[in-house]
């Protein structure tokens, strides 16, 4: 590709196995992170390789690059339900001011721009799977507004600078995505789950464990933002992985791969927390001729050596 691609958030999870990616096939990376949530771990194998940059800063703030640019990939953001309260003004901004600023950098560049939004946009969904046309049901004033309304506005402005102003964007929403370089505090189910199950504790599930969840590993995700880059698309797109799983299910599976016989510990149900969770990926296929490869047996096999040397940190 040989191209210069700006990343926000790509000392992250997900931002820093794009990262990998990109690098592989063959263009130049400037990863801008702040390491709120992103770490210099996950990054830290690029340092010395040519053609990567890294410059720690909050995309919240005015965000000035000497270099020409491709793209802006805007990836940055506190994602996980721990963050909601503890981080809730930063991922406020960094949807707001963040997407505003990456989107006037990628403006001032002549470069493209790409939104990573989130399935969160649905909130508690009443439409099951949901496609793209669905507008969702989100409570604006609830615990998980600060991430799902940030991402609401993330995807109008990016929408607005493609109407207004001719920039060349992309936007998609990720559904559940898991694998090696989550926060051991992460919070989500996967990474929880994993990380009790490895250290002999019960699993905490919440609610009955009748709530569904599809599960996506990486991989699979960084192939479909690879393949969106090079289509001329600009409405949403939704890249998970289709199979449903309820929470008991997924415990199962993690007991099984770890050899566990830890118990299940169950508590109340988080405010807003959605029911079910499941992408209509149609629109991936059709456009983008993708779909995910890797199950969730294979998945969690592939992330386990990662959670275990967690446990051992």
């Amino acid at each position: 590709m040989n191209q210069t691609i700006l990343i926000t958030g790509g000392a992250g999870f997900i931002g820093s196995h794009l990262a990998d990616r990109l690098i592989k096939d063959g263009n130049k990376i400037i990863v801008l992170d702040n390491l709120v949530t992103g770490r210099t771990a996950n990054i830290e194998h690029l340092l010395k390789v040519p053609g990567f940059k890294f410059v720690n800063h909050n995309v919240s703030e005015f965000i000035s690059i000497e270099e020409d640019l491709d793209w802006v990939m805007h990836f940055a953001s506190p994602a996980s339900p721990v963050d909601f309260k503890k981080l809730a003004i930063p991922i406020l901004k960094v949807g707001s001011l963040g997407t505003h600023n990456a989107l006037g950098l990628a403006r001032e560049k002549n470069a493209k721009f790409f939104l990573a939004s989130t399935s969160e946009v649905y909130g508690d969904p009443l439409v099951h799977p949901q496609p793209e046309s669905y507008f969702g049901n989100v409570n604006p004033i609830g615990p998980r507004a600060v991430y799902d309304e940030s991402k609401r506005f993330a995807e109008a402005i990016t929408m607005a600078y493609y109407r207004e102003h001719n920039i060349d964007t992309r936007i998609i929403r990720i559904f559940n995505t898991y694998g090696p370089r989550m926060r051991v505090d992460d919070g989500r189910v996967v990474c929880s789950f994993l990380s009790q199950a490895l250290a002999g504790k019960d699993i905490t599930v919440f609610g009955d464990g009748s709530q569904t969840r599809s599960f996506q590993y990486v991989d699979d995700l960084i192939e479909g933002i690879v393949r969106l880059m090079s289509v001329d698309f600009h409405e949403p797109v939704n890249l998970g992985n289709p199979h449903e799983f309820t929470m008991l299910e997924l415990a199962d599976k993690i007991q099984a791969i770890v050899s566990s016989s830890c118990q299940l510990k169950f508590e109340a149900l988080t405010e807003d927390d959605p029911k079910r969770r499941k992408p209509d990926i149609s629109r991936a296929k059709q456009l983008l001729d993708w779909q995910p490869k890797i199950e969730l047996e294979q998945g969690l096999e592939m992330s386990i050596d990662y959670f275990k040397s967690l446990q051992q940190a």
